[in-house]
């Protein structure tokens, strides 16, 4: 997936509005061993966050290595969250091939594009500046949780997501990663107070 030249962070999911009526019943169950290993790959993100930190500090940029590997966490964690949330079907792999872009292996794409340079003064201030994104994304996945009970319900009579909803809640996620990505120091390009790719 080429990223956009909109925002450097994409992320999106191509996958049918209809899902098994049994999903949401077990969805959530079957992904406990993804939900495990993410659970550790969260740390590894934080660690690589700090060691990142230096590296702006000093050279102005994150190695590529290190910057392919927090792509591959944050592309993990939407394997992972989409599934667990019955918004596909297929069952993530247990696949950290270290890229930027997204392979293209998986219905949940993620893809950020890699900076020739970054902040050194930005370093010490992004989190103070997401302070703002925090508090919206707070009360928007509140709305997020209802939206979901109503999916539930939707998808278990019906099969089929409601497209409104499904949207909404991958917009949701769209926005807390494109956060994310802006914590870890990844971009500096701040994110939008947007639902949109």
């Amino acid at each position: 997936m080429a990223v956009s030249s909109a925002y450097p962070v994409q992320l999106d999911i191509d996958s049918p509005l209809e899902v098994a009526r049994w999903r949401p019943l077990v969805q959530w169950f079957l992904a406990i061993p993804h939900l495990i290993v993410l659970s550790v790959m969260n740390g590894v993100l934080e660690v690589l966050a700090f060691v990142s930190f230096f590296a702006i500090l000093f050279t102005g940029n994150i190695p590529a290595g290190i910057f392919d590997f927090m792509a591959t966490i944050l592309r993990y964690q939407w394997r992972v969250y989409s599934y667990s949330g019955f918004l596909r079907e297929p069952y993530p792999p247990f696949d950290f091939t270290s890229s930027n872009l997204d392979p293209g292996v998986d219905p949940a794409r993620f893809s950020i594009e890699r900076p020739e340079h970054l902040s050194r003064g930005l370093i010490f201030v992004k989190w103070l500046l997401l302070i703002p994104q925090f508090i919206v994304l707070m009360l928007l996945f509140i709305a997020v949780f209802f939206v979901y009970i109503a999916a539930f319900f939707a998808v278990l009579f019906t099969g089929r997501w409601p497209e409104g909803m499904r949207n909404f809640v991958i917009g949701a996620f769209r926005w807390s990663i494109r956060a994310s990505a802006y914590l870890f120091l990844m971009t500096d390009q701040y994110p939008p107070f947007s639902l949109e790719p």
